[in-house]
């Protein structure tokens, strides 16, 4: 399953897969606070890139702190084919009424803003607190996309690519929806 949009010259791609295979400059991690190997996104990127990617994000635990949600920083991918990730918190779902739509948005900048920093090309996202944390996919689905629409749109930074690889046929439908929500 694959939908690709254009927007200000630049390609969306929804696809379902496996992020941990992405041939990207940079794939994220839709980690915890600790920025340790958790279950779902955050366990298969860290099994899949190794201990060099663990180690790394742990070095910067100790020189930081916590990730706080809507942040990013960035380790490289370790043994993934892509060849850094970026990892970023995001909101834990409490009803919609905490701001978790301004801080998952906050998150996807947060990753777009390191991508361009870096001079990426490419960067796969997966669908960021919807799994443990309990974002209901087609708002966390329109707030994604919302957000990097915007920011592409904004921004002729290096970006060509921004690719979101979804885990299940479920969640490629959701965001399928929302683009043409979006698109109109």
């Amino acid at each position: 399953m694959r939908f690709e949009a254009e927007i200000a010259g630049k390609r969306l791609v929804l696809k379902r897969g496996d992020i941990t295979v992405e041939e990207a400059d940079a794939i994220v991690n839709s980690a915890n606070p600790e920025l340790t190997p958790g279950g779902g996104v955050s366990g298969a990127i860290h099994r899949a890139g190794g201990p060099q990617v663990t180690e790394e994000a742990a070095r910067i635990r100790r020189e930081r702190g916590r990730l706080r949600t809507g942040e990013a920083v960035i380790t490289s991918g370790g043994k993934l084919p892509a060849k850094w990730v970026i990892h970023t918190v995001g909101p834990v779902w409490h009803g919609g009424t905490k701001g978790e739509p301004e801080l998952l948005a906050k998150a996807y900048r947060s990753c777009l803003e390191l991508a361009k920093e870096r001079g990426f090309k490419t960067i796969a996202f997966p669908s960021i607190s919807t799994g443990i944390y309990g974002y209901p996919i087609d708002r966390a689905a329109e707030v994604a996309l919302s957000t990097v629409k915007g920011f592409l749109e904004a921004d002729p930074g290096p970006i060509e690519e921004v690719r979101f690889v979804l885990f299940s046929e479920k969640d490629f439908e959701a965001y399928r929806a929302a683009w043409e929500r979006i698109a109109g």
